[in-house]
């Protein structure tokens, strides 16, 4: 019989798998690519960033947070700034175009989500919330990068 972690290991994969389902991307009609909807959702909810925070927040080395950013430049997503506390770097801020875009792919993915949880009962989707904000913040206590929550 298989232990629990491999388990775990093998519905997590599947999840990943099955993401599609529940979360448009490009081919589906989604606005935005997965990395710039996860860069996006941390600035807007630090505020603008600069590449060496993206770098320690993501654990990425900064030429692939600069192609990107490069990209979401194009795209007119995010925008750099002087740095609003007198910084020396240059931040990233996210644009209207960016909002739009980001809140657009939010409410698909949840719309989704609420498409699969449908015959769930509330309860459940909220301890199985928990579990999962549970299992991501023990992955960021071993990271030692904690994502900020609302």
């Amino acid at each position: 019989m298989d232990k629990p972690t491999h388990l775990v290991e093998f519905e997590s994969m599947l999840l990943g798998r099955h993401a599609h389902l529940y979360g448009p991307r490009r081919a589906a009609g989604a606005q935005l690519d997965r990395s710039a909807y996860v860069l996006l959702t941390r600035i807007r909810m630090h505020g603008p960033m600069s590449i060496g925070q993206l770098s320690e927040a993501f654990g990425l080395d900064a030429s692939t947070l600069n192609r990107q950013t490069a990209a979401m430049l194009r795209a007119g997503v995010v925008e750099r700034i002087p740095d609003p506390d007198g910084g020396i770097a240059r931040k990233f801020r996210i644009t209207e175009e960016g909002e739009r875009r980001l809140k657009a792919d939010r409410a698909s993915n949840i719309e989704g989500l609420e498409r699969v949880l449908e015959e769930w009962n509330p309860e459940d989707v909220s301890r199985f919330a928990a579990y999962l904000e549970r299992f991501n913040r023990d992955i960021e206590r071993l990271e030692g990068r904690p994502w900020p929550r609302p």
